[in-house]
């Protein structure tokens, strides 16, 4: 054995002997074994008290496996900012949620194949809806694995819209319009009688796909074709330009996400398309306005058509760069398996992805899907979380007969989702409706960005369709 330079002989004895002795008394003194990581990112959920379960969760998960969890909470705003940063320095978590589908983010994910598959062997298939929003026909991957999705019902004062003779509220687009100016003749105080934004935001986004939906317009076909420039999707921005005019004020123009929310409460507006958060924020507040908070489902376009996308859906990706990949899969699995939980805490805001998930236990596999649909009607039929009256909840235990993905409808495929997080239709119905542009103009320059970037994501071999473009 060579001495190191610089050691002498004393110094050598010592060093050497010490090693042998570690290692007489066994490995563990020189070797300590890193403990599991689980890095997880999600949004600051509008029920809080969902985070306060899933952080409890988490944690309580981790020293079952002898992991160390973290779960980081941003706002929803910020959730595709940090995700670009985070592939950019291709390091960061583990798990990382989005809130809408994350198409444009598949070259960076890992397969969520086998999860899907263990998590259907266990629960039963995922729905479709779900399905649509995580899974790319083309290249047949999984680029996320949704646990819930929300429905995007219609929340309207019911006091108001009985003023006007229609006391279960509106059914049709066409109605807010009328809708409109008779709540600002009978209640000036409504600054915003009908609450639906036209800003760069993800209320916005839902709210312009389902308007260009009930037209029976849509961004693409079924075959991944863009058909966003059609007679349909002019009908619907031109109905845009009359909604904005008898129902809205620019301040609609700037809105977060938060803020149809906080108008509804503050009873500045008599209409939104949402969810049940700022419900559910009334009743934890305790102010007056929730008992006058009711729901419709989606409203209907001038030929019946009746579609809302999902209001948000929940959606883990595990980085191809993730630290602890497999750790992250099996949370997965048992955070569905925990499903019934995650809804209770979220107080009816989350639906399952996998509806036999929150079947009885005991229930028998094949029987599974069937209960739990039967689970979640009960609980919507009869709120256990202090409605009056209880059945308020009722038309969102249908949102699956109305809602639908991003992409309808087809999937929401890479291109969809880059459509979606720049903000393409919001701009396009905003435009309208301020007269920067004529409606012509504002579906021709929305209409040229969606082809351009579909074109990007065929020519990587990401999205299908071409063929039938519209010019």
């Amino acid at each position: 054995m060579t001495r190191r330079k610089g050691m002498d002989r004393r110094q050598f004895v010592t060093t050497t002997g010490a090693a042998a002795a570690a290692l007489a008394l066994g490995p563990t003194i020189l070797i300590k074994r890193p403990q599991k990581t689980l890095k997880i990112i999600q949004w600051s959920h509008f029920v809080p008290a969902y985070d306060t379960w899933f952080d409890k969760y988490a944690k309580d998960w981790g020293t079952q496996k002898g992991v160390e969890v973290t779960v980081d909470h941003i706002a929803l705003a910020d959730l595709t900012t940090r995700a670009n940063a985070e592939v950019a320095a291709q390091q960061g978590h583990d798990l990382f949620q989005f809130l809408s589908p994350p198409g444009a983010f598949e070259p960076q994910v890992l397969d969520m194949a086998d999860v899907v598959r263990d998590a259907e062997r266990a629960h039963g298939p995922i729905i479709d809806l779900c399905k649509r929003a995580t899974y790319n026909p083309v290249t047949r991957k999984w680029f996320g694995f949704s646990d819930n999705y929300v429905p995007d019902p219609g929340d309207y004062l019911k006091s108001i819209w009985t003023e006007i003779g229609m006391p279960d509220g509106p059914k049709t687009w066409e109605d807010l319009v009328t809708a409109g100016p008779q709540i600002h003749a009978k209640h000036p105080e409504i600054q915003i009688p009908i609450g639906i934004g036209m800003s760069q935001e993800l209320d916005t986004n839902m709210a312009t796909r389902a308007m260009l939906w009930s037209f029976d317009g849509s961004i693409q076909d079924a075959n991944e074709n863009v058909v966003l420039k059609s007679e349909q999707a002019l009908e619907a921005l031109r109905f845009g330009v009359r909604l904005y005019q008898a129902g809205m004020t620019p301040a609609v123009l700037s809105w977060n996400a938060a803020s149809n929310n906080q108008a509804l409460n503050a009873r500045q507006t008599s209409y939104i398309l949402n969810s049940i958060s700022a419900y559910r924020t009334a009743q934890d507040n305790k102010l007056p306005v929730a008992d006058d908070i009711f729901f419709v489902p989606a409203l209907k376009g001038p030929r019946g058509t009746g579609w809302a996308s999902e209001h948000v859906m929940g959606i883990y990706a595990i980085w191809k760069f993730a630290q602890s990949p497999d750790v992250a899969k099996q949370f997965l699995l048992d955070l569905v398996a925990h499903n019934r939980e995650a809804i209770t805490a979220s107080k009816l805001y989350n639906f399952p992805s996998f509806p036999g998930a929150v079947a009885d236990p005991g229930t028998a596999q094949a029987q599974k899907p069937a209960a739990g649909n039967r689970w979640m009607e009960q609980q919507t039929s009869n709120d256990p979380f202090g409605s009056n009256p209880p059945t308020k909840l009722k038309p969102i235990g249908t949102a699956l007969q109305w809602a639908t993905n991003i992409g309808h409808p087809g999937p929401a495929n890479p291109a969809e989702s880059e459509v979606f997080d720049t903000f393409v239709l919001p701009t396009m119905f905003a435009n309208a409706a301020t007269g920067r542009m004529s409606p012509e103009q504002a579906l021709d320059e929305a209409h040229k960005q969606v082809k351009a970037i579909f074109e990007r994501w065929r020519a990587k071999g990401l999205v299908a369709g071409g063929a039938g473009d519209k010019a």
